[in-house]
């Protein structure tokens, strides 16, 4: 999914596949384990994610989370909350968002 939107690219980050677009991470897999995903919103985005889909989305822990790093849940993964969460994130990285990696 991550790949099918506009000049997203696939590379290795922390020993994981990373998502990136214009260089900026917008989502990684299988950290910290396989069955996780990661995508990279704003905290507000979180905030609407995680009330929505409380058994997909949850914070990443400590700082990133509370920056917006987001884990997917993938087993209790519903493929059109993905796909909304992965576009979210390629627009924050692909818009210039000012959340680091």
């Amino acid at each position: 999914m991550a790949l099918s939107l506009p000049d997203a690219s696939e590379a290795a980050h922390m020993g994981h596949p990373g998502f990136r677009v214009g260089g900026k991470i917008f989502a990684t897999l299988s950290y910290p384990k396989a069955g996780f995903g990661m995508v990279a919103l704003t905290p507000e985005q979180q905030e609407l994610f995680v009330r929505t889909e409380p058994k997909t989305f949850v914070p990443v822990p400590g700082g990133w989370g509370k920056k917006g790093s987001t884990h997917v849940m993938l087993r209790a993964a519903k493929k059109a909350a993905v796909r909304e969460a992965l576009s979210v994130a390629w627009r924050n990285r692909a818009g210039g968002g000012s959340q680091g990696e």
